[in-house]
C-alpha cells in the first residue's frame, strides 16, 4: 500500500467549542460500527477539493482528489461521491462553501487514561535534561491514585479536543497503572468510547517489580493479561533499552496472540533495537516511532503488512532525531501519522499540527502526510472501512476553512477544522 487514498437543508452554525465537547461527549465518542444516525440521506455539495483515498477517483492519484465535488451521505455511510452536477437526490443538503473536505484522522497511537502533570519534567528537558523512559513512573504513580470518574473525566476531555481538531477515530492504550486492578480498569474506561483498545501492561517494568523484571513479564502475561483481555483488541510493548528487550517483548506479544489480541509494538524508538525486525515477525498491524533504522529493518516493513507508524508530536516534543519518512515512503512502506498524545513525551492531540511537523521535517509532501494521517491510520489498525470517503465507509469527514487539504501543512498552528461528522451525525 502507498500514500494517498474520506444537517438540514442550509447550513447551520457550527456549535461552540463547549457545546461540541459537550455533545462530542454525549454523542460522539462511543458510537459504535452497529450506529446508524439516521435513514435520512444528506449530499454535502459545493465541496472545492475532495479527498477520497480512492486512486480509481477523481485525478487517480492516491488521493483520489475530486475537484468541484458532491458527497452523499446515508445513515452512518457513504454511499455516493464525485462531480456535484452528477449528484444524486437526497433529503437534505449541506453548503461546503468552496471549502475541502477530506476523511476524518484516524489517531492510531495515543495514551488517554491516565493522570496527573508533567510540566516540571517538560520544562526541565526543554532546558536541557534529555527524555528517558524513567519519566512514565511520575504518570504512574498519579493514575494509581486517580479515581475511576477523574480518569474518564480526563480521557473525554481529550478526546473531545481531539474531536475539535478532527480526529473520528482514536486508538487508545492502558500502560500507566501496571498492576493487574489498575490495567484492567484503564481499558474497561477506553472500551467505553472506543473499540480500538490496547494492553499495553509492558510500557515499563512496574516501580513494585525493579527488582524482579522477569516476574513482571510473568505477571504481564498472565494474571494481568487475563484480566485485560476481555477489554482490549491490541497488545503493545514499549521494545526499548530500560523498558523490554526483544525476548521479553516477543514472549509478551505472543502470549497476547495466545488470548486473541493482536500485537502493535513501540519500536526503535530512542535506539536501534530488535523491535522492528520483531513486529515484522509477528505480524503486527504496526511497528510505532521507527526513528533508528537499519537498511535491514526498512526491507522488512516494505515486505510485510506491518505499517510504520511515525509519531512526529515526540520528537517535536523530546527535541529528538526526527523519523526519516522520505525513506520509508521510497522503499514502499506503508506510513501512518499519529499524535502519540501523552502526558509525557508528546502532549498534543492535533493530528494536523503532527501533518504540519512531517511535512517541514521529516520529507513528507501534504499529500502523502495527509493520506498517512487518514488512511494511512486506518491500515495501522487494519481497518478498511474508515480513514476514506468511499461507498461503504463510514461517513467521518472533515470540512476545512480551506480550499485545499495542503493548508494543513501551509497553514500550521491554524484552527482549519470548522465541522466533523462522525458516523454521518455532525458533531462539530
Amino acid at each position: 500500500m502507498t500514500p494517498g487514498r474520506p444537517p438540514p437543508p442550509a447550513p447551520e452554525p457550527a456549535p461552540t467549542a463547549d457545546q461540541a465537547t459537550e455533545d462530542a461527549m454525549s454523542n460522539a465518542t462511543n458510537v459504535s460500527p452497529a450506529h446508524s444516525a439516521s435513514t435520512a440521506s444528506t449530499l454535502i455539495t459545493n465541496i472545492a477539493a475532495l479527498v477520497t483515498n480512492d486512486p480509481s477517483s477523481g485525478d487517480g492519484s492516491p488521493l483520489g482528489l475530486v475537484q468541484d465535488a458532491a458527497i452523499a451521505i446515508e445513515g452512518n455511510r457513504v454511499v455516493w461521491t464525485g462531480d456535484q452536477s452528477k449528484a444524486p437526490a437526497t433529503d437534505n443538503r449541506v453548503d461546503a462553501g468552496g471549502r475541502a473536505v477530506l476523511p476524518g484522522f484516524v489517531d492510531s497511537h495515543s495514551h488517554l487514561v491516565f493522570a496527573g502533570d508533567r510540566t516540571q519534567e517538560f520544562n526541565a528537558r526543554m532546558s536541557g535534561r534529555a527524555y528517558s523512559a524513567g519519566g512514565i513512573r511520575t504518570t504512574v504513580a498519579a493514575t494509581r491514585a486517580a479515581s475511576d470518574e477523574d480518569l474518564e473525566r480526563n480521557l473525554t476531555r481529550y478526546l473531545a479536543e481531539a474531536l475539535r481538531q478532527g480526529t473520528t477515530t482514536f486508538e487508545t492504550k492502558s500502560g500507566y497503572g501496571l498492576t493487574v486492578e489498575d490495567e484492567a480498569r484503564a481499558l474497561r474506561i477506553a472500551a467505553a468510547h472506543t473499540d480500538e483498545v490496547t494492553y499495553l501492561g509492558a510500557h515499563i517494568v512496574s516501580p513494585d517489580h525493579a527488582d524482579d523484571p522477569a516476574g513482571y513479564v510473568s505477571l504481564v502475561t498472565g494474571e494481568m493479561l487475563d484480566a485485560c483481555a476481555p477489554y482490549a483488541r491490541w497488545i503493545d510493548v514499549f521494545c526499548e533499552k530500560g523498558a523490554f528487550d526483544g525476548d521479553q517483548a516477543r514472549a509478551i506479544l505472543t502470549a497476547g496472540k495466545a488470548r486473541g489480541l493482536h500485537p502493535r509494538i513501540h519500536a526503535n524508538q530512542l535506539s536501534y533495537g530488535p523491535g522492528v525486525q520483531l513486529a515484522v515477525e509477528l505480524d503486527a498491524a504496526s511497528a510505532d516511532h521507527c526513528t533508528h533504522l537499519t537498511s535491514e529493518d526498512v526491507d522488512a516493513l516494505a515486505n510485510s503488512r506491518t505499517v510504520a507508524t511515525l509519531l512526529p508530536g515526540a520528537e517535536f516534543s523530546t527535541r529528538a532525531e526526527w523519523p526519516d519518512a522520505r525513506r520509508l515512503l521510497d522503499a514502499g512502506v506503508t506510513v501512518a501519522l499519529s499524535t502519540d498524545c501523552n502526558p509525557g513525551s508528546s502532549f498534543t492531540s492535533s493530528v494536523p499540527f503532527c501533518v504540519a511537523l512531517a511535512v517541514r521535517d521529516m520529507g513528507m509532501t501534504p499529500d502523502e502526510a495527509v493520506w498517512s494521517a487518514t488512511a494511512g491510520g486506518a491500515a495501522a489498525l487494519r481497518r478498511e472501512d474508515i480513514g476514506r470517503l468511499t461507498p461503504g465507509a463510514y461517513a467521518d469527514l472533515i470540512l476545512l476553512d480551506a480550499p485545499s487539504h495542503v493548508h494543513l501543512a501551509y497553514r500550521p498552528g491554524v484552527p482549519l477544522v470548522s465541522g466533523v461528522w462522525r458516523r454521518g451525525m455532525r458533531v462539530v
